[in-house]
């Protein structure tokens, strides 16, 4: 079984950071790329960013080049998603997901919340 658990979240000041990982099961992990997507309450699932464990590309959404960085443990299954300098319209439920490359994704987590104070 196919499994892909978010965890990491949590409330933090604006200008604080967090990590989150995504810990995946069920599939060869580094035949797979991993993104990580968020979606904030009324608003559409946006792109985050992304990593192909095959190379270890990375890809980043504008909104978050610079302050986001993602990476790989192949050995723990396990990607994370280091964000610092956090702002409030950060503020969102963060999901990764595992596909055959960046862009297509066939398995989605359940999802952990990030809130970040002004």
């Amino acid at each position: 079984e196919v499994q892909l658990v978010e965890s990491g979240g949590g409330l933090v000041q604006a200008g604080g950071s967090l990590r989150l990982s995504c810990a995946a099961s069920g599939f060869t992990f580094d035949g797979y790329a991993i993104g990580w997507f968020r979606q904030a309450p009324g608003k559409e699932r946006e792109g985050v960013s992304c990593i192909t464990n095959t190379d270890g590309l990375t890809r980043y959404a504008k909104y978050v080049k610079g302050r986001f960085t993602i990476s790989s443990d192949n050995a723990k299954n396990t990607v994370y998603l280091q964000m610092n300098s956090l702002k409030p319209e950060d503020t969102a439920a963060y999901y990764c997901a595992a596909g055959e490359k960046c862009g297509r994704y066939d398995y989605w987590g359940q999802g952990t919340q990030v809130t970040v104070s002004s």
